[in-house]
């Protein structure tokens, strides 16, 4: 791999809390989440503001260095870092400014979801968001943004009203904008859904809010997989179609299954009978909890130093019933997963707000899918020297690999937050029929595909 000169004179007017190669905070500053994946970038340019970042990509420009954006470091292929170019990390960018009134949001894309639940909790607020709480709020909300109040509320980029953005200009240099319903809300359509790393530099989002002063939150665990097939059916059958206060979603194991269902503002006895159809299999272990959301939402956290080095994850959506060849297929599969951390993850959809396009639209495209789901593999200890022996990498690379293709007749479509990096047909598989108005848009406000990574949106030509 080559290793360009980069030297503190070179990088003296880089913006920015500055780490360079050979620095010894580079260990750090490089790392992901993921450590399956490991990228050597020259230089790491930490931006605490958005004039920050917008000299951050002159720099790069006039320097004709490569460069990626990067907030939460959960980009499962590495893919908000590169070998031998410039990162621009966002993560210290972190703020939240609350319009009561207009009942609005304007957060820096620094803030990791955990963050974000917390600080709008702090005000009975909230906003829908993915599970994993070390996750970057921005990164989730470009590719569209999915959890356990997506139902009541809709995806993170449904409820998104605008951004403030830094992109290049056709001097070579870069500018920041506002971009919401009045201003470019072409370019407001495309980052709801496609916007990671492919239009430009997110600095700040503003979001619609929603108040939430409690919620009910509820797991039911049968262990072993004797009732998977009927679990998994009586789900699919339900929990799509179940009141819009309520999502839920499977976590499949080979040591068990957990459903974790959270109602937005309903009661526990609503949510005990909503759930009958489910709870009423075998005797699983059924755990309630009613309070305010952040700290539901905190209480299902798993620290990170508990969690696998390693993962790879495929991503997938159903928009008709699992058959039951299909069901045979997943308790197949999870039988045979090489560690306990491998799993089938679930996320119900279809109706309630998750349906609905927010209005001027949003390029996210599975809105009539019943479900979201992903073969998932971890393995290695984050806490020890080493993070996984090659033959057990190997294994779980295979198994998830081999899962995902023996679902391909019954799933349709792919999630750009979890991508598959293999995919024949990338940007159909995420973006469905918006791939063509995508491409123009892209056209129009990046023509130079300035802001770019292996699978981000092409412009038309």
């Amino acid at each position: 791999m080559g290793s360009p000169s980069i030297s503190l004179p070179q990088v003296a007017d880089l913006p920015g809390r500055v780490v360079v190669r050979g620095d010894e905070r580079w260990g750090g500053a490089r790392a992901s989440w993921n450590r399956l994946v490991t990228r050597d970038p020259a230089v790491i340019a930490f931006c605490r503001s958005t004039e920050e970042v917008v000299g951050a990509v002159r720099w790069a420009r006039r320097e004709g260095m490569p460069f990626r954006v990067r907030s939460g470091r959960h980009e499962l292929e590495g893919w908000s870092s590169l070998d031998d170019g410039l990162v621009i990390d966002v993560s210290e960018m972190k703020s939240v400014a609350i319009d009561h009134a207009a009942r609005t949001a304007t957060v820096g894309a620094g803030l990791l979801q955990q963050e974000a639940v917390s600080a709008l909790g702090a005000y009975g607020l909230a906003a829908p968001t993915g599970v994993e709480g070390s996750v970057g709020l921005v990164g989730a909300t470009l590719g569209g943004g999915f959890g356990l109040l997506t139902r009541a509320f809709g995806l993170a980029s449904d409820n998104l009203l605008g951004v403030e953005i830094v992109r290049a200009t056709a001097d070579g240099s870069a500018a920041a904008t506002r971009v919401d319903a009045e201003h470019d809300p072409d370019l407001l359509w495309a980052l709801r859904g496609a916007g990671n790393g492919a239009f430009g530099v997110v600095t700040s989002l503003t979001y619609r809010v929603h108040p939430l002063p409690q919620a009910v939150l509820m797991t039911a665990r049968w262990p072993g997989l004797d009732f998977l097939g009927e679990v998994f059916s009586a789900w699919q059958s339900t929990a799509p179609f179940t009141d819009a206060r309520v999502t839920s979603q499977l976590e499949i194991h080979r040591d068990g299954i957990a459903l974790i269902a959270v109602s937005a503002g309903g009661t526990t006895a609503e949510v005990h009978e909503l759930l009958q159809p489910l709870l009423g299999l075998g005797s699983p272990e059924i755990t309630v909890q009613e309070g305010p959301w952040a700290d539901l939402y905190a209480g299902i956290q798993v620290p990170l130093e508990d969690e696998p080095a390693n993962w790879r994850f495929g991503s997938q959506f159903v928009t008709e019933p699992f058959p039951d060849d299909a069901i045979a297929v997943v308790a197949q599969f999870i039988a045979e997963a090489p560690t306990t951390e491998c799993n089938y993850f679930t996320n119900a959809l279809r109706g309630g707000m998750s349906s609905s396009e927010p209005a001027g639209g949003s390029a996210f495209a599975h809105r009539g899918a019943l479900f979201y789901a992903e073969p998932g593999a971890g393995w290695g200890d984050r806490a020890g020297v080493a993070a996984g022996d090659p033959a057990l990498t190997e294994a779980c690379l295979s198994w998830v690999d081999r899962f995902g293709r023996a679902l391909e007749p019954y799933v349709a479509g792919a999630y750009v937050n979890v991508p598959n990096a293999d995919a024949r047909d990338s940007d159909h598989e995420y973006w469905g029929d918006g791939v063509e108005r995508l491409r123009r848009i892209k056209a129009a406000y990046d023509p130079e595909n300035v802001f770019h990574q292996p699978q981000s949106i092409r412009p038309a030509r």
